[in-house]
């Protein structure tokens, strides 16, 4: 970048936000995560109208997933260099067009237009839209909103932000069953999301000023919320790591001691955490036996994810805060709960049980989720947070490229194998955190 960062307190250009701008980025982000989502709750029995091997519906999302990875960190990179409103516009219109597309193939394929698998393959390309080009819109956003929101109020707004894609991943499958609709038929939740992008794309345009490239972000960015106060380490960064007017640092490495143990922890317990969200689908059909009655088995299932979606809002906005948990904390505390979860849902044979296993499972991952994205960012420089973010937003999305697949193949062989899988890997995970993380 040519121009030297500008004082946030010095130009004009850094326009505060206000509540009606705060609502737009809030719904960028909550649209984007809840859309992506929201097709947990019916993409199994999408794939059993079709006659589509459980695995291969899995695996329809790998693509998208590989592609956010790859391209998280450079959209992240990009912001400062052409403007984050560009950026969010650019990952609303992929999100937009690839819902579009995605709800239209799978319209026309259960009409009856094409088989099965053409179905599927196009379904896999249209999500590609997103992974490719819906990724540049949280990094914008989360760097839009440390650029232009004063010291004392940064991480209030931040954490805010963030616990909207936090909330938007576990409310997505949950309102899907919802948005069904006669004439479309199974496809209607992808038309009505591709509706919702335009209506946030165009209140992006109206309501959001441009921002001029040149205004560095500062402050702590994270992908989820850990408490709703900074811990000591936060407040440490804001009075002492006053970098303005420092030239730009090295790129960041993945293998940064200061984020690597972090960044580990995120991986591990991101497949473990997408291996038991991607098999539930397919364990309620079965357990419950509703494999021939679609409208029942999407029902179900909606409120199964339900309860992971108000047990994740329990640990992210009430015991985190309540407690003043640190990102060790979380990450322990989390893989402690996720295990008991794991191991109801092993063995859940009625909906009861099924629901109470997975609010457990949701509660240590929504537990250990704002844990690691905390860790990792406030481990680095306020002007390394563009970076740090890409890296999160990357390694969250590497845990959907095979996890869930692996599962699915798993459950098709014996249904236990996935949670007792991903049971070993949250018991792995306590072991070596307790030893690894700093403590908070």
């Amino acid at each position: 970048m040519a121009d030297s960062p500008v004082p946030e307190t010095a130009t004009p250009k850094a326009t505060p936000i206000d509540s009606t701008r705060m609502t737009v980025l809030f719904s960028v982000m909550l649209v984007t995560a809840s859309g992506n989502t929201a097709m947990q709750s019916i993409l199994p029995t999408i794939g059993t109208q079709l006659h589509i091997p459980d695995f291969w519906v899995s695996a329809a999302f790998s693509w998208s997933a590989l592609l956010w990875v790859y391209t998280a960190p450079k959209w992240a990179r990009m912001s400062d260099k052409r403007g984050r409103k560009a950026l969010m516009r650019l990952g609303m219109i992929g999100f937009t067009s690839s819902f579009a597309l995605a709800g239209l193939a799978l319209f026309l394929g259960l009409q009856g237009w094409y088989s099965a698998l053409w179905t599927f393959v196009l379904f896999a390309l249209f999500r590609s839209l997103y992974g490719g080009l819906g990724s540049a819109a949280p990094p914008a956003v989360q760097a839009y909103v440390a650029a232009r929101t004063a010291r004392a109020d940064r991480t209030k707004a931040l954490s805010l932000i963030a616990s909207s894609f936090g909330l938007g991943t576990v409310v997505g499958p949950a309102i899907a069953p919802l948005l069904i609709l006669p004439v479309l038929g199974l496809s209607s939740p992808m038309f009505a999301f591709a509706f919702i992008g335009i209506v946030v794309m165009v209140a992006l345009a109206l309501k959001l000023p441009n921002d001029d490239p040149g205004f560095a972000a500062r402050g702590v960015v994270t992908s989820e919320p850990y408490s709703s106060a900074p811990t000591s380490a936060n407040l440490r960064r804001d009075d002492e790591d006053d970098d303005e007017g420092e030239p730009e640092p090295p790129q960041l490495r993945w293998l940064d001691q200061r984020i690597r143990p972090w960044l580990i922890t995120g991986f591990l317990g991101g497949n473990a955490q997408a291996m038991a969200l991607g098999v539930v689908g397919f364990l309620v059909l079965d357990r419950l036996g509703l494999r021939a009655d679609p409208a029942a088995g999407i029902e179900m299932t909606g409120i199964v994810l339900m309860s992971g979606a108000a047990a994740t809002l329990l640990a992210q906005w009430g015991l985190i805060p309540l407690l003043q948990m640190g990102p060790r904390a979380c990450v322990l505390w989390g893989m402690i709960t996720a295990m008991v979860g794991c191991a109801i849902l092993s063995e859940a044979s009625g909906l009861y049980s099924i629901i109470i296993g997975f609010a457990l499972a949701s509660l240590g991952f929504g537990m250990f989720r704002p844990g690691f994205t905390a860790g990792s960012s406030i481990n680095v420089s306020r002007a390394e947070q563009n970076a740090v973010a890409g890296m999160v937003a990357s390694i969250s999305g590497a845990a959907y490229i095979a996890s869930p697949a692996i599962g699915v193949l798993l459950y098709t062989l014996y249904a236990p194998l996935p949670y007792w899988l991903a049971l070993a890997i949250c018991l792995f995970l306590f072991g070596w955190g307790w030893k690894t993380l700093q403590a908070d």
